[in-house]
């Protein structure tokens, strides 16, 4: 999304989504490797399943950066993927430019929506897990800090970043289109995990 945005000179915007996503990015980096060091440093995320009920507390801050990172309204991705969306729509840079942007949104919500089904849902099939991982300070308050501050970044650093709002006039059918392709890739994932498992 940067390198889309600064392709159609929105350089503001870029590093704008620059600072968001390095938040909830470092966040999801973080409660990924926690999950590795918990389930005896395996990094093969077929072993994995079931998760959330050894850590909860990565759980809900890792489901907390994948959902930024699909940019789920009032969430840090949110400002700045979207804002990105609809101004690449307003100036209409053709057809074939606005559908690879929208399956490049959809890619993005297909394999963070994978993530979170392997990690968390389902049968752990690996070895013996560590839940001790939760109870250490020195993993998990780095974790819980950047949790919070992911969730505020966004806001923050739009009203920081683009002090006079931004007026966006678009079809229906565009604002929808966002969506329509996320669900898409949504269904389409679900399916393919019933079928591969």
């Amino acid at each position: 999304m940067m390198m889309f945005s600064i392709s159609l000179g929105l350089f503001e915007l870029a590093f704008f989504h620059l600072l968001t996503h390095a938040l909830f990015k470092a966040l999801l980096f973080l409660c990924a490797g926690i999950l590795i060091h918990g389930v005896g440093n395996t990094q093969d995320i077929r072993s994995f399943g079931g998760l959330s009920l050894n850590f909860p507390l990565v759980t809900v801050c890792m489901n907390l950066a994948n959902l930024s990172l699909c940019g789920v309204p009032f969430l840090a991705g949110f400002y700045s993927k979207d804002l990105i969306v609809e101004l690449a729509c307003q100036y209409s840079w053709g057809v074939f430019i606005l559908c690879m942007m929208f399956i490049c949104l959809s890619l993005t919500v297909l394999y963070s929506v994978r993530l979170t089904y392997l990690s968390f849902v389902g049968v752990y099939s690996g070895g013996p897990s560590i839940s001790i991982c939760e109870s250490d300070y020195s993993l998990i308050g780095p974790v819980v800090i950047l949790s919070s501050v992911s969730l505020i970044s966004g806001p923050i650093l739009s009203w920081v970043s683009f002090p006079t709002p931004v007026l966006i006039f678009l079809p229906v059918f565009l604002k929808w289109a966002a969506l329509l392709f996320v669900s898409i890739s949504l269904l389409a994932m679900l399916s393919l995990q019933r079928l591969v498992y």
